[in-house]
């Protein structure tokens, strides 16, 4: 659920960044009365995502009317009008820029994850979204690997209990941790943890752990952690994930494959603002 109180203070504070006091240019070419229409346009094949966001920098600059044309998800080609505007000159050049930086790289997010979740057709396997995200915009990032088809990990760290390599450092082993987080919490939070070995593997089953996340582990150890883990525990893959071998991961039967490539690797979807 995206929250649109969080959404409007991005946006503001954005517009904030971006305008300081005032935009000069526009302020000595355009008549405050002046209107125009305009459009955003795709200049290259992708999926939309973001054009409520889009639209609500203009709500919030006042006197533009903005018509979005397609669903969020849809897959746009190139010369396709996405969205249509019109009202206040000054407005929609002073929230041009700023707008189109938030549904730029919101469909570029987009794109991206729809590129991973193609790879995964006819699998079992799910893609999975991660923390790595751009700090303050993780809502916007992880709502838009959503609409590219992902399924959303953990929003942060009080959605779920994830022992990874440092918290198994300073517990002393994964017994030890595993024991900490069932003593702090009984069984109302299933447990995550993350291994790097075989070992690491029959240590996660003998502590009865839900998820084990196999991190950096080649083809054959991944098959081998399958097999040895036989549907005792949920298997997600994770590290050094790319659209070049995530379908031979998907392939050893594992039930999620996370990457973070999705949210910090991306390129931006390039779209256009233009006054007809």
């Amino acid at each position: 659920m995206v929250n649109l109180f969080e959404i409007d203070e991005l946006i503001k504070k954005a517009l904030s960044e971006d305008i300081n006091y005032l935009d000069l240019t526009t302020e000595a070419i355009i008549d405050k009365n002046m209107k125009s229409s305009a459009e955003l346009i795709s200049k290259q094949c992708g999926i939309i995502a973001g054009t409520f966001v889009f639209k609500r920098v203009f709500d919030i600059l006042g006197n533009v009317e903005c018509s979005i044309n397609l669903d969020e998800g849809s897959f746009v080609k190139k010369g396709d009008v996405i969205c249509t505007l019109y009202g206040s000159t000054k407005n929609i050049l002073i929230g041009e820029r700023t707008a189109l930086n938030f549904i730029q790289r919101m469909s570029g997010i987009a794109t991206t994850t729809w590129q991973f979740v193609k790879e995964l057709e006819g699998t079992r396997t799910k893609l999975l979204d991660t923390r790595k995200t751009t700090p303050t915009l993780r809502i916007l990032e992880k709502y838009s690997t959503n609409i590219g088809g992902a399924l959303n990990h953990r929003f942060n760290l009080s959605d779920g209990i994830l022992i990874k390599d440092n918290h198994i450092k300073a517990a002393g082993s994964i017994k030890k941790a595993v024991e900490m987080v069932k003593f702090k919490y009984g069984n109302l939070k299933k447990i995550e943890v993350e291994v790097e070995t075989i070992d690491m593997v029959k240590e996660c089953l003998e502590c009865g752990v839900d998820i084990i996340m196999l991190d950096n582990m080649n083809i054959e150890d991944i098959k081998k952690a399958v097999s040895i883990i036989n549907g005792k525990a949920l298997i997600e893959v994770s590290g050094n994930v790319t659209l070049e071998n995530i379908r031979e991961i998907a392939e050893t039967n594992v039930d999620f494959i996370s990457t973070g490539y999705i949210t910090h690797s991306y390129k931006s979807l390039d779209l256009s603002l233009k006054i007809v």
